[in-house]
């Protein structure tokens, strides 16, 4: 599976950014709305998952074309400001969104989470041939 992902790479982080368009794009209201989400804060844990995804397909395709550590950091800064710039279109628009900073910071943590784990994902994909 892992070399289906690395092998991929550039494909999946495209899927997953139009994935992650078409999400918050969607009207709001044919999204849920449950009392429970609120409590458990399970929208920014999704958010938070979202962009940790992101992050992580951009770094595969990064190691897979040999990208050095700078173009890391591009791809997580690419991630945040793609974050806010759904944030903002939402409050603009997109119909039935509003815009939510909170979204924007879970947006930003999956990135920053995914950058903390660079080293062990570099690993990992690196340590046996393809």
């Amino acid at each position: 599976m892992k070399w289906v992902l690395f092998k991929n790479a550039g494909w999946i982080a495209l899927f997953w950014t139009a994935v992650i368009f078409i999400l918050c794009a969607t009207p709001g209201e044919y999204i849920p709305s449950e009392d429970w989400m609120e409590l458990l804060s399970v929208d920014k844990l999704i958010h938070a998952g979202m962009f940790f995804m992101f992050t992580f397909f951009w770094f595969l395709f990064a190691i897979k074309k040999g990208i050095t550590y700078w173009g890391f950091i591009m791809i997580v800064l690419a991630g945040i400001i793609y974050g806010g710039m759904l944030e903002l279109m939402q409050a603009r628009w997109f119909s039935n969104r509003s815009e939510d900073w909170k979204d924007f910071t879970a947006n930003a943590f999956g990135c920053l989470v995914a950058l903390l784990l660079l080293k062990r994902i570099k690993h990992f994909y690196l340590s046996q041939p393809t």
